[in-house]
């Protein structure tokens, strides 16, 4: 398989994107004990992936089928016979972004999530000049962001759908290893053994996404969420000397 030109790029977490000061809610896990050690990790990311996970991941992919349609060269994996075509003329961001902003229901993960988008347009900007940001608005959100970075960078919806959550696995994992010293060559064990576990998620995702745009419906985005790292969100962004953003 061909990677499209890019695609590397896009999943290095050397990429200026600003995930660096994030660790994915693995900070106030630990703070009240949640994550020891790479089991712990393990099993918030297995909670994590189906859930916040295969949100962003399907919002990333429906902007990436969006964004490829926008500049004329949807995806080849996306032009599969008896699929819908996409709705003519710019996405109409906005809904997305009520979408997703309902699907975040903590203000502080709305915040993060908006952050992170921020620091990803600017990355974006000067490397996919082309990219089709036009109506995303000053602070939009991270999966939206990457899904069209993801169209810029020539892949496809699956590919911005696994993206999304390898950002996630990534974030958690390499902040585990700053907050707890663990071993780095234990958790990217946990790193590979996640996103192995992913596949499903990500499949899921990448046909939620690819639907919803093709019936330019932000309302087929499926929407998951797990409680208890949302409560440690709230007391993260309350916290005072945090290590990290979120």
């Amino acid at each position: 398989m061909t990677l499209a030109p890019g695609l590397l790029l896009l999943a290095d977490s050397r990429l200026p994107t600003g995930g660096h000061a994030h660790s994915g809610g693995v900070e106030e896990a630990v703070r009240h004990g949640d994550v020891t050690g790479p089991p712990d990790l393990a099993a918030f990311l297995a909670a994590r992936v189906p859930t916040t996970g295969l949100v962003a991941a399907a919002c990333a992919a429906a902007a990436c089928a969006l964004a490829g349609e926008e500049r004329g060269s949807p995806s080849p994996r996306g032009a599969q016979p008896g699929r819908p075509s996409l709705p003519a003329g710019a996405p109409g961001w906005a809904r997305w972004e009520d979408a997703l902003d309902a699907r975040t229901p903590v203000a502080a993960l709305r915040e993060v999530s908006r952050a992170q988008g921020r620091a990803l347009v600017r990355t974006v900007r000067r490397v996919w000049p082309e990219a089709s940001l036009d109506g995303l608005g000053a602070r939009p959100h991270q999966a939206l962001v990457l899904g069209v970075a993801t169209a810029a960078a020539g892949a496809g919806p699956d590919d911005a759908a696994a993206l999304a959550v390898h950002h996630l696995v990534g974030q958690a994992t390499t902040a585990a290893v700053r907050l707890l010293g663990l071993d780095p060559l234990a958790l990217a064990g946990v790193h590979a053994r996640a996103l192995e576990a992913a596949v499903p998620t990500v499949a899921r995702a990448a046909a939620a996404g690819a639907a919803a745009a093709s019936a330019d419906d932000p309302d087929l985005l499926p929407a998951a969420t797990t409680p208890r790292p949302e409560v440690l969100a709230v007391l993260h962004a309350r916290a005072e000397g945090a290590l990290f953003a979120s």
